[in-house]
């Protein structure tokens, strides 16, 4: 079944299609998404209200792609549940025993570890009606992309802001590596991923703030041992795969002189219970109208020896 005979079957089924009438009918009331709608059906761009809405909302995610790096640095799980229980097997023991000798059975044990999805990450972006009236199609557009961009800013805050309330003891060593108050180079990198590794644990990712990329651009030995690899994404940040195995991330929103290396498929988790979704709004009452952008996610550590982290590295180039 195509995009287009999938969403025919939708709008039959009663429920759904009276969410949807209904959804039309506020959207043609609300100044907003009318002067929108009328001006991609002069741009030629839409054809009408529906493609008016569906067009805001890949507005928004599209722009909202090249800033998602957060993304890159955690387990993103799709889930349905208010809270969703994870269970971490502690590591059991074997033993040495004789021909027929007695076996030691240790049952599993299991720590659990409980998140929420109640972090709710908003935005929202308001216009007064004369505004409106004047802006025009690519004015329209750039203000819906800011409203992707900050949504995603926010992730990737929040993620970040998670790693770092990892108390020392529990990181990969015991402890943040030291530094030493000079440039990132090859042997920080190999010291860092030495530290998940002896964990046994394999990080998949090095996050690391731009100074600290160029910090590493002037150095040969990482430049010899370095090749983009296919998921080189240079636009959004994502630099490639190191001999290593670790993906390297950049973003402002890391400290500067900081880095992590994460194995992400146990590090942590972002259970997603609700995507970016948008809507318009409006307040006559005020005389503004606008577009609000909004996901649902929860956050939790699950294993956070598997996450070494890095400080006092020089943030001067």
């Amino acid at each position: 079944m195509t995009s287009p005979q999938l969403f025919e079957a939708l709008i039959q089924q009663s429920g759904f299609k009276e969410e949807f009438t209904r959804t039309i009918e506020k959207a043609r009331m609300n100044p907003f998404t009318s002067r929108y709608c009328q001006m991609g059906l002069k741009e030629g761009v839409l054809s009408d209200m529906a493609g008016a809405l569906g067009r805001m909302h890949d507005t928004v995610v599209e722009a909202a792609k090249p800033n998602l790096i957060a993304r890159e640095i955690i387990w993103v799980r799709p889930t349905t549940e208010a809270m969703v229980r994870f269970p971490k097997a502690k590591k059991s023991k074997a033993y040495v025993v004789a021909e027929s000798g007695e076996v030691f059975k240790v049952g599993e044990k299991y720590e659990t570890v409980d998140i929420s999805t109640n972090v709710l990450i908003r935005h929202g972006a308001e216009w007064t009606r004369e505004f409106i009236e004047d802006a025009t199609w690519p004015v329209m557009e750039r203000q819906m992309e800011e409203a992707g961009r900050a949504i995603a800013e926010l992730e990737t805050e929040k993620i970040l802001a998670l790693y770092n309330s990892i108390a020392n003891a529990d990181l990969a060593g015991g402890a943040p590596l030291a530094g030493g108050g000079t440039a990132m180079d090859w042997n920080k990198v190999t010291a860092i991923w030495d530290a998940v590794q002896n964990e046994d644990f394999s990080a998949k990712v090095l996050v690391l703030h731009p100074r600290q990329v160029t910090q590493l651009w002037r150095d040969d030995k990482f430049i010899h041992g370095f090749y983009f690899g296919e998921k080189a994404d240079i636009a959004r940040g994502v630099l490639g795969e190191t001999y290593l195995g670790m993906k390297i991330v950049k973003s402002t929103k890391v400290t500067n002189g900081t880095a992590f290396a994460i194995d992400i498929d146990v590090a942590a988790v972002m259970l997603l219970r609700r995507d970016i979704t948008t809507e318009p709004f409006e307040n006559p009452q005020t005389n503004k109208y606008g577009l609000v952008a909004s996901e649902r996610v929860g956050l939790g550590v699950l294993r956070s020896k598997a996450v070494a982290k890095m400080t006092n590295i020089a943030t001067t180039v």
